[in-house]
């Protein structure tokens, strides 16, 4: 004890403040909005823009969520588990980049009216509700693609009936 005392305890350094976490890892590929998902938790996290279609590596723990490309942090984020969620930084998003000059909630609205004015009112709520409209854009997608699937008359119904619901996702539909 007395050697101890001597010789080692001066050269200890203090305990952390944070309790350890364990990290997870996992790898996804950069949407064409700028985010990934965390597939564990069916959510999105948003990258800077400049990673589109890119590789990225996900480190995660039980309250934050981080991103990286090629060993380099690109973002960070609070975990959220509650699917579905967008967790968006708004510098990340890139208004002039070429997937938000293609891809503009007056295209979708306008597809949605050749469609009929239900689905054009239901996809104006789901760009709507969402913090930035680009969140919205991938629903918007596949719903109105739902029309080869299922027919035109049918993907009609189920926007009305998603309206009269006061329910905006994707899944609804």
């Amino acid at each position: 004890m007395e050697l101890f005392l001597e010789d080692q305890k001066q050269k200890l350094s203090p305990l952390p403040q944070e309790r350890f976490e364990i990290k997870y890892q996992s790898f996804a590929t950069v949407m064409q909005y700028g985010h990934v998902q965390l597939s564990q938790d069916k959510n999105y996290y948003s990258v800077p823009y400049q990673y589109v279609k890119k590789k990225a590596k996900l480190l995660y723990t039980k309250s934050t969520v981080e991103i990286y490309h090629k060993y380099n942090r690109i973002a960070i984020h609070p975990r959220n588990y509650k699917p579905y969620i967008y967790t968006t930084i708004p510098e990340h998003m890139a208004t002039t980049h070429q997937f938000v000059d293609q891809w503009s909630a007056a295209r979708f609205i306008h597809w949605a009216s050749s469609i009929d004015e239900s689905a054009a009112a239901y996809i104006m709520q789901i760009i709507e509700s969402r913090n930035h409209p680009e969140q919205a854009y991938k629903s918007c997608l596949e719903i109105l693609n739902f029309e080869k699937k299922v027919g035109k008359e049918r993907l009609i119904n189920a926007c009305k009936r998603a309206l009269d619901f006061k329910i905006y996702n994707f899944k609804t539909i």
